[in-house]
């Protein structure tokens, strides 16, 4: 385990991304719904500072005609190609499975954001 401290949860607005470096990487803290996520700062697809783009939700499949929004505050959009990804899972929705976010685990103890590198 390699927790690094990175922020204050008062420093963090919602639904909106801020970089930080740790350990010589670009992270990219949003915080949502109560929750933190920790995202490396590299869209897998062509390598765009990935929380340069938006967090929102997106379009959900559904009948001819009838437009269906959804997965409110999961979605991080790459600013260079549109490319979406489900933050809870890194996957991208843009049908090629083998392209993920690298995610980290978060810890927020008495108002400190800590993030685990692990072995990354």
């Amino acid at each position: 385990m390699s927790l690094h401290l990175v922020a204050q949860l008062d420093q963090l607005e919602d639904a909106t991304p801020k970089v930080f470096s740790v350990a010589g990487r670009s992270i990219g803290l949003i915080k949502s719904n109560g929750r933190v996520h920790a995202v490396r700062n590299v869209c897998p697809h062509k390598g765009a500072p990935v929380c340069r783009g938006t967090f929102r939700g997106t379009m959900l499949p559904s009948e001819p005609d009838n437009f269906v929004f959804g997965m409110d505050d999961r979605i991080l959009q790459c600013p260079w190609h549109g490319w979406e990804f489900d933050l809870n899972t890194g996957r991208t929705l843009c049908g090629h499975g083998n392209k993920k976010l690298i995610l980290y685990p978060v810890t927020v103890k008495e108002g400190a954001v800590y993030v685990d590198l692990g072995r990354d």
